[in-house]
């Protein structure tokens, strides 16, 4: 699976941004995907995961009732809605794809794209 993620930029806080992941080379509708992000000098954490049929949607505490992910399988893409962003916000975003167990844990996920940038000013 190839993963390409997009929609990144400057956004002052409280605004919004919509990423979006777009998924090629096998089938997509059999992988659960997730969003990840990585700020400056910080380790790598979860964000928010969907599972292959798009239930059960799974959020970091942090980004709860503020994140919103979503896949649409007809087209291999995969959103992240995010709304009343923070400065704390700011940081690489970067989507997975996987097929073992459903799970916050990045171990779980085998496809990696390249990240998108999220920039939130105060």
């Amino acid at each position: 699976v190839q993963l390409q993620a997009s929609g990144g930029g400057l956004v002052l806080a409280g605004g919004s941004l919509r990423l979006s992941c777009a998924a090629s080379g096998r089938t997509f509708s059999n992988y659960f995907m997730g969003w990840f992000r990585q700020a400056p000098g910080k380790e790598r954490e979860f964000v928010a995961g969907i599972s292959w049929s798009g239930v059960s949607p799974l959020y970091a505490d942090s980004v709860k009732d503020r994140f919103t992910i979503s896949r649409d399988s007809a087209k291999n893409l995969v959103y992240l809605q995010m709304n009343n962003l923070k400065p704390e916000d700011t940081a690489v975003y970067s989507c997975a794809a996987g097929r073992g167990i459903y799970s916050r844990s990045p171990r779980q996920y085998d496809y990696w794209g390249q990240g998108t940038l999220v920039t939130v000013s105060s």
